[in-house]
């Protein structure tokens, strides 16, 4: 599956530790960036009466960038205060919810940029604000890029309007209903007795592995999906899968579900033309391997420390 490539073995950026008015990672390790816990945002559809909209964040989209403001290198999204001056034009606004109480909105744009502010890439605030924040930032480019992409009915070819009641979009001819995309995948770390396998994509540099990923297909459960993309990438099969912990990855719009499963037979026989490599690694001689900022980082990570712990167990 060629798709694979674009996330499931995707590296992420390394966490600098800065802090800057609560916009900067919490912690250091990658383990404990499973978003477990609630978030800090409310998704809402529409804005609840008496809600203060002066000190909004707009989360302004201009092609595929972020447009924001930099705080010691530390990227924030635009207040509706200052959104006052920019010479931009606005052809879509989209409330999204609050965070900490302060409306949020998704705005598509096109314009100039003055100084003081900067368009970048969503990949630029991974690791440099907090997680949950984070994930509201690329909330916020996915409704926008689910708005350019479903302007129109994909069933009659009519204009779709913002449903009412849902965030969802309606069609006032034929009645469908279209979400935003969401595209689920597994990502696995498979592991025999104190090794790990990684892998190469074929498209990355000598000594890069991660763990394997795929999306799933019509029909199949979570648990199939490990098993038949294992076995498509590197020829083996597993057992015993143990579900970790999941992460929205809007590269374009993924939701991963990482998992920890066991070896259990086979030979491995890397997928031609897109795993270049796997090998099993001890869990004290990994190659490289992705940042802290990327599930398969957590994955690597949630094994190592287990084994660590079960070597000074059976040391004491």
């Amino acid at each position: 599956m060629p798709r694979h490539a674009a996330h499931g073995l995707a590296v992420g950026a390394p966490i600098r530790e800065t802090r800057r008015q609560g916009f900067a990672p919490s912690i250091a390790t990658g383990v404990a960036l499973f978003q477990k816990t609630p978030s800090r945002f409310v998704s809402e559809v529409n804005p609840p009466s008496g809600v203060a909209h002066d000190d909004a964040y707009y989360f302004i989209c201009v092609g595929e960038q972020l447009l924001s403001i930099s705080e010691q290198g530390i990227p924030r999204p635009v207040t509706a205060d200052e959104f006052r001056w920019l010479d931009v034009d606005v052809s879509y606004k989209h409330y999204l919810g609050r965070w900490d109480h302060r409306a949020c909105y998704a705005l598509a744009a096109q314009g100039s940029v003055p100084e003081g502010f900067a368009l970048t890439g969503l990949r630029a605030w991974l690791g440099r604000v907090e997680p949950d924040f984070f994930y509201l930032a690329g909330r916020a480019k996915q409704i926008i890029e689910w708005h350019r992409d479903h302007r129109f009915c994909g069933r009659c070819g009519s204009k779709n309007d913002d449903h009412l009641t849902d965030r969802a979009k309606c069609c006032q001819e034929c009645g469908l209903v279209t979400y935003p995309r969401l595209s689920p995948s597994i990502i696995v770390l498979v592991r025999k007795e104190d090794r790990m396998l990684l892998a190469r994509n074929a498209a990355w540099p000598a000594r890069m592995f991660s763990t394997l990923a795929g999306f799933v297909e019509p029909g199949e459960s979570i648990e199939q999906t490990v098993h038949r993309e294992v076995r498509e990438e590197v020829g083996i099969d597993v057992d015993n899968l143990r579900y970790l912990g999941s992460q929205s990855w809007p590269f374009p719009n993924s939701l991963m579900l990482g998992f920890h499963a066991d070896y259990a037979g086979g030979d491995i026989v890397c997928h031609d033309g897109e795993i270049a490599e796997a090998h099993w690694f001890h869990y004290r001689d990994q190659p490289n391997v992705p940042g802290g900022t990327a599930i398969s980082r957590w994955l690597i990570d949630a094994f190592i420390e287990e084994m660590k712990e079960r070597e000074r167990r059976d040391g004491a």
